[in-house]
């Protein structure tokens, strides 16, 4: 942040530029937290966690062995004879229903949510007892307002990282490099 704060010299493009980099940033860092991966087959998929499951961003069109049925998400019915027949035999049914259940085991929990918030409030208290972004903001704090910021990122860090051991969460995040994909 040295760069948008001037080294704590601001004037006011200087304070916007901060903000608009610290809000995105923290932005970032929140929905970062609900971001996963997982092995189908032999490739790496990414998502985000959503109510209903994972929605994945990395997925090709060749990854489905019939558009219509993983498109419309429909099952042949009777009517449709031989053809139902034929799906069953090349399982495409059986993976409609397989991706369905693999997907929804990542559903958006609680836990997301407070992973979420803890790792938005760690990026915030480090980001802005940062001491050119202090300067920035607070040109003239007082003797308080120092040891606040010089202690406050190590109880927020603490106090998270105990929170975290505690409560820990399965996702994997974009970025996350499997073993198992990379032995492959």
């Amino acid at each position: 942040m040295p760069s948008f704060t001037n080294n704590g010299a601001c004037i006011t493009s200087h304070k916007v530029l901060t903000s608009s980099a610290i809000i995105t940033f923290s932005l970032v860092c929140f929905i970062s937290s609900f971001t996963d991966s997982f092995i189908a087959g032999e490739k790496l998929y990414y998502g985000i966690a959503t109510p209903k499951g994972l929605h994945i961003f990395n997925r090709n069109k060749n990854d489905d062995a019939d558009d219509d049925v993983n498109d419309n998400n429909k099952v042949p019915n009777e009517s449709e004879g031989d053809n139902q027949v034929q799906l069953i035999e090349e399982g495409v049914i059986n993976r409609v229903y397989d991706e369905k259940e693999i997907l929804a085991k990542y559903r958006l929990q609680f836990i997301d949510f407070v992973h979420a918030f803890c790792s938005w409030l760690v990026f915030m208290v480090y980001a802005t007892c940062s001491s050119d972004v202090l300067r920035c903001f607070y040109p003239h704090p007082s003797d308080n307002v120092n040891v606040l910021t010089m202690n406050l990122p190590l109880v927020v860090g603490g106090a998270v990282s105990f929170l975290f051991m505690l409560f820990p969460t399965r996702r994997r995040g974009i970025g996350y490099a499997d073993t198992e994909a990379q032995k492959k």
